[in-house]
């Protein structure tokens, strides 16, 4: 049995939570994944950060897949669609507080023969600390 994901009902309590303590929330996407539908003029290191408050955003919908709305970057207005998988945070804009989640694997990272990144990983030395005084 396959185990479904949390980070749809934690992005949505999250988002609650925010809106319900009177901030604004922002999610920060990956954006580096061809299932993310964003204005790519506003994408920077492969990520945007997306303000998804009822004063900004139109018809939101947080899925159990995605995340959808409509949006409008400098009077255009832009239909989003994010795969929750690419959402890295959630977060309220005016306090920072909020959850940090790990990437998820893109089509891209399963293309990689497991064989090549065990490879890959035995290579790798062991990360060492060294005290300067």
């Amino acid at each position: 049995m396959n185990a479904k994901s949390k980070r749809p009902y934690l992005i949505r309590a999250l988002f609650e939570w925010v809106v319900d303590s009177g901030l604004t929330p922002h999610i920060l996407v990956a954006a580096g994944d061809p299932a993310v539908i964003v204005p790519q003029q506003y994408v920077s290191d492969g990520k945007i950060v997306l303000n998804i408050s009822a004063a900004a955003v139109r018809d939101l919908d947080i899925g159990d897949e995605f995340v959808r709305f409509n949006g409008r970057f400098a009077g255009t207005s832009f239909a989003v669609e994010v795969p929750v998988g690419q959402v890295l945070a959630i977060y309220a804009k005016e306090t920072g507080e909020g959850m940090m989640f790990d990437p998820e694997e893109t089509a891209a990272d399963v293309e990689v023969d497991s064989g090549e990144k065990q490879d890959a990983q035995k290579n790798r030395s062991a990360p060492h600390l060294k005290v300067i005084k």
